[in-house]
């Protein structure tokens, strides 16, 4: 059989460099945990877990905060040969009950915080384990905390193909319910010897910090996988990433490579501390989730003289597969493709698009998912031999560059005309009252109409007035017919836990 690295073994690498005492995370707390304190974890967690009865392919769900909990569990299962499941703990309890029902997990591993809301999901499932973290267990339920403070000595991690199903990750389940995301143990590598290495430059010695959680495909690589693999350091934070706190992080643990998305820069950017803030450890910003407006990429490098590097990638693929460079940043678009990966964009007949056409990109690389659990058809018509279909609408100019148009079903239909809401938003975002921008088409009158809902800089004045300005402002840099009919004025939009704009709720 062919056989491969554990992922698991990601922390061994540490100690097999002699490099044991170095320190591998901070904590929220500011407690730093040295390699040797991770893999005495990890190994008393997998022995544990062995113990239990947990066994290869058994599914664990994690609703964990970023704490040393999470690396100790996730790479702790992976370590006897189970499927680590995280999801998102903001999650609704009845969302908590379909994550272990489709994935049928065996276990829930769960921060105390979070008990009230997934404990009678676990309960009303008398085969699933309860394993409590970062608090007292109640009676019937497992301590984790006691687990990692245990003395189990070394635990060899079973053999693994590359192929074996290493973890799932649910994705977004605005079109309907979340869809069961399979990942090999192979695709942890390509993401870090294709993106981490080569257009990062991710190193021994950096600091990371990642806004976005790590039960996020992004927040998995930047703040987990990534830094693991190179001998990084990772700094983690419990609770909402508001921008204060973002900033504090910043001044107090100076990273070297930041992670965010844009609606956490432009909040960043917007608060009186950040240009009392010292950014000069930063020497690398990155962007994804949802493209980045190239008035905040702007604004940022302009007030700290960092480049933003703006990509795109999926709970599909795992990682960004399309991303800008450092010293050559197309602001406005996504980039180029990594290496190792391939894209095209096509028509709704699967035909490809010329130069400057859009069209969905398809996606094809070493990280794509095996599938969608216990969702055939969806898996089906989403991928198509090699080619991951992504939904994405896009378009590539002569120099290979990939601008963003907004996802398949936002595109909307005025007047006959195909219009991008992303075109529209970035240009709003260009005014010096437009703090930021979302645009949804809406009907009035049964005819299809183009509506922006704009929060305002502090100093802007909401009105007809400013409304006006804001139509012709787009009118005189797009086509004529790309201006919102209606403005809206609030104070902020309903969002998902990593800032996205959720479109569809303004739709509603």
């Amino acid at each position: 059989m062919q056989t491969g690295p554990n992922v698991s073994t990601l922390i061994d690498g540490w100690l097999e460099a002699g490099r044991g005492s170095e320190t591998v995370l901070i904590t929220a707390e500011d407690q730093p945990w040295s390699a040797d304190e991770l893999y005495r974890a990890v190994c008393n967690v997998a022995a544990r877990l062995g113990d239990a009865g947990i066994k290869r392919e058994d599914r664990l769900m994690l609703v964990l905060d970023d704490t040393p909990a999470f690396p100790a569990v996730f790479l702790g299962a992976l370590r006897v040969g189970a499927v680590p499941v995280p999801v998102n703990f903001l999650a609704r309890p009845d969302d908590f009950g379909y994550f272990l029902s489709d994935s049928y997990a065996v276990a829930a591993v769960v921060d105390q915080a979070f008990l009230e809301a997934v404990g009678p999901q676990v309960a009303a499932r008398p085969d699933v384990k309860l394993i409590v973290a970062n608090g007292d267990a109640p009676d019937g339920a497992d301590s984790l905390d006691d687990w990692m403070e245990s003395d189990a000595g070394d635990f060899e991690p079973v053999t693994t193909h590359p192929d074996d199903m290493a973890f799932w990750l649910y994705s977004s389940g605005s079109t309907g319910l979340p869809k069961g995301v399979i990942h090999r143990h192979a695709d942890v590598a390509a993401t870090c010897d294709q993106y981490a290495v080569p257009v990062l430059g991710i190193v021994q010695g950096d600091v990371v910090y990642s806004s976005t959680k790590m039960f996020h495909a992004y927040g998995l690589g930047n703040n987990l996988t990534f830094p693991l693999s190179a001998g990084a350091t990772s700094v983690y934070l419990t609770g909402r990433p508001a921008p204060d706190r973002l900033l504090e992080r910043i001044r107090t643990r100076r990273p070297s490579l930041l992670f965010s998305v844009p609606a956490l820069y432009n909040a960043m950017l917007a608060h009186p501390d950040f240009d009392d803030t010292d950014w000069s450890s930063v020497r690398l910003a990155v962007s994804a989730a949802e493209p980045l407006p190239p008035e905040i990429g702007r604004q940022f490098q302009k007030r700290t003289g960092i480049e933003v590097l703006d990509g795109i990638g999926s709970t599909e693929m795992l990682h960004i597969y399309c991303s800008n460079r450092v010293g050559a940043v197309k602001l406005g678009t996504s980039g180029v493709a990594v290496a190792g990966y391939e894209l095209e964009v096509r028509d709704p007949d699967d035909q490809l698009c010329d130069v400057d056409e859009a069209g969905e990109m398809w996606v094809k690389g070493p990280s794509a998912l095996s599938g969608y659990w216990h969702q055939l058809d969806r898996t089906r018509d989403k991928i198509r031999g090699e080619w991951f279909l992504s939904g994405d609408r896009y378009r590539r100019d002569a120099d290979g560059y990939y601008t963003y148009l907004g996802r398949v079903d936002d595109m909307m239909k005025v007047g006959g005309l195909w219009v991008s809401p992303i075109e529209i938003e970035n240009r709003l975002m260009e005014h010096e009252s437009v703090r930021e921008a979302a645009v949804v088409a809406i009907d009035v009158d049964h005819r299809s109409r183009i509506k922006a809902f704009v929060t305002l800089d502090e100093n802007a004045e909401a009105g007809d007035t400013l409304t006006t300005g804001l139509q012709e402002w787009c009118k005189a840099a797009l086509q004529r017919y790309q201006f919102p009919h209606v403005v809206e004025y609030v104070e902020d939009f309903p969002r998902t836990i990593t800032g996205k704009i959720q479109r569809f709720k303004l739709r509603a």
